[in-house]
Order: structure tokens, then C-alpha cells, then sequence
């Protein structure tokens, strides 16, 4: 058992520090900017809450973040109150976040020089994968450290890999949301296409499923896309937001990126048309407005 200290109980963070605690067997200490959140968590799972990040990381051996954007993680990170101002040397930070490489490298540097492990580690799942522990979690850093840390994230994944240095962990997961972004819009298209044709979607689906077309998105959205129920899983503000880290990436690798961008552009519409909180999915929506 190791002590930890969660920062961020948001719709992935409040279940994966539940994990930490009850099937990890952890010392938890959770913080959270909303406090009612917070108290919910330890009133749910026990352990302890912290008042600030700086209180929650204090003697805790592995630190977990998992905020909103990057500015967000550095304030819970080095800021005043930050979780670097009561972390003890040799202690870990796994940030869950997803967040541009930039800053990354940035905390890791920044840890490295306090004397802390630092390894990104952002996620892939969606709120189902996280409440039922399963997520895929995808790391940058050194490898020792990332051997230390690795016991402890498994309380709430089901597939963990080392991507390469700090940083890693992020450009990883763009690739994800460009690979997802594809294929929802695929998707949609042909949903669109078959209910315009006049075909049954349901038995469409249950024989293309089983060739190459088959993918997540199609076993696990085609049925609420038909009926045009969108309240399942990562929402188009998030998206947004992670593919705008995807194409500032871009910019500076050189990659050519126009499906990203195009699709990027499409979760805008959907946007304009209320669905800032629709899952991503509904991209159909845009298609049968």
C-alpha cells in the first residue's frame, strides 16, 4: 500500500482515485476546487481530503493529477499551492491530464529539479473505462521511474505502455484523438447514408460490424446515433479541446493534418447547434440538421 494524493475529481478523476483506494488498497487524499466534490469522495470511498494541492501531496509517495487544460495543471502543479510545494523528494507525479507535450517536458523538468519523478500519462477510455477501471494509459518519462509507478495506475487500467521521454505520453494520445476523430466522422456519414437510403441501420450494422469496417465507435455508439441520443461519454467540448492541441502540435512537427482539421471544424458546427456537452457522436447531428 502506498500513500497517494488524487488532484481533480472530475467525470474521469473521481472514479479512477476510487480504484486507487478500493482496489489499489491505497492511502488516498483527494483534492478537489470544488470542495463538495471533494467531500462526496471521501464520504463515498474514506481516505482523507486535502484543503489545497500542496496539502493533499504532502508525505504522499505517487501525486495524481487529472485538471482540465494546461494552464490548470500548472497551477495545481507550481503554483503557490501547488502539489511541488508539498511533495517530499523522491516522490512520483502522474499526471493524467490531457495536455500539450509542452508542458509536459515542462513539469518534468521542473520536477527533476526538485528532486520528484514526473511522468505523463494521459488516458483513453472515456467515463465508462474509468468508472470500470479499464482505461488505457499512455506514458512519457524515464523508465525507472515509469517501472515505479506502474503497480499503482494499474488500479485503474486495463493496457499501460511507456511511449518513449517525457512528453511521449501526450503526442500519444493526439495520435488517439486523430484516429478517433476519423472514424466517428466515418460513421456518422454512413449512418447518415444508410437511414437516407432507406436501410435498416441496426441490421446493417450487425453485418458490417463483423468486417473491416468494425471498430469501438461502431459497436459501442451506432444504436444511440440512430435514435439521436447523444448523453454517452466524451463530450464535443473536450474534443475540441484536444484536437486544438492536436493541430498547435502540428504546426510545429510539420504534420499534414486535414481530416483532423476538417473534423475539428465539424464538432464547431455541433457546437453552434447546442451540443458543447453532446458525446462525439453527434456528429450525425450536424449531418441531419
Amino acid at each position: 500500500m502506498a500513500k497517494v494524493a488524487f488532484i481533480g475529481l472530475g467525470v474521469m478523476g473521481y472514479p479512477m482515485a476510487g480504484h486507487l483506494k478500493a482496489k489499489g488498497g491505497h492511502d488516498v487524499t483527494v483534492y478537489n476546487r470544488t470542495t463538495a466534490k471533494a467531500e462526496s469522495w471521501v464520504a463515498q470511498h474514506g481516505g482523507a481530503l486535502g484543503l489545497t494541492p500542496a496539502e493533499a501531496a504532502k508525505d504522499a509517495d505517487f501525486v495524481f493529477t487529472c485538471v482540465g487544460n494546461d494552464d490548470d495543471l500548472r497551477a495545481v502543479t507550481i503554483g503557490t499551492d501547488g502539489v511541488f510545494v508539498g511533495m517530499k523528494p523522491g516522490a512520483i507525479l502522474i499526471d493524467n491530464t490531457t495536455a500539450s507535450a509542452d508542458v509536459a517536458r515542462e513539469l518534468y523538468e521542473a520536477a527533476k529539479a526538485n528532486g520528484f519523478g514526473f511522468i505523463d500519462a494521459p488516458v483513453s477510455g472515456g467515463q465508462a473505462g474509468a468508472e470500470n477501471g479499464v482505461l488505457t494509459v499512455m506514458c512519457g518519462g524515464d523508465e525507472p521511474v515509469f517501472e515505479q509507478a506502474r503497480p499503482v495506475i494499474e488500479a485503474y487500467a486495463r493496457m499501460i505502455g511507456l511511449m518513449g521521454p517525457a512528453g511521449s505520453g501526450q503526442l500519444t494520445k493526439m495520435i488517439n484523438q486523430i484516429c478517433i476523430a476519423g472514424i466517428v466522422q466515418g460513421l456518422a456519414e454512413g449512418v447518415h447514408f444508410g437511414k437516407r437510403a432507406g436501410l435498416d441501420i441496426e441490421k446493417v450494422i450487425e453485418v458490417i460490424s463483423k468486417g473491416a469496417a468494425g471498430s469501438w465507435q461502431m459497436e459501442n455508439r451506432h444504436k444511440t446515433m440512430a435514435v439521436g441520443k447523444y448523453d454517452f461519454g466524451f463530450a464535443v467540448d473536450w474534443m475540441r479541446k484536444d484536437l486544438g492541441i492536436v493541430l498547435n502540435e502540428a504546426k510545429t512537427n510539420g504534420a499534414t493534418l486535414p481530416l483532423t482539421a476538417l473534423v475539428d471544424q465539424f464538432y464547431g458546427d455541433v457546437q453552434k447547434l447546442g451540443g458543447n456537452r453532446w458525446d462525439t457522436s453527434s456528429l450525425l447531428a450536424r449531418l441531419e440538421k
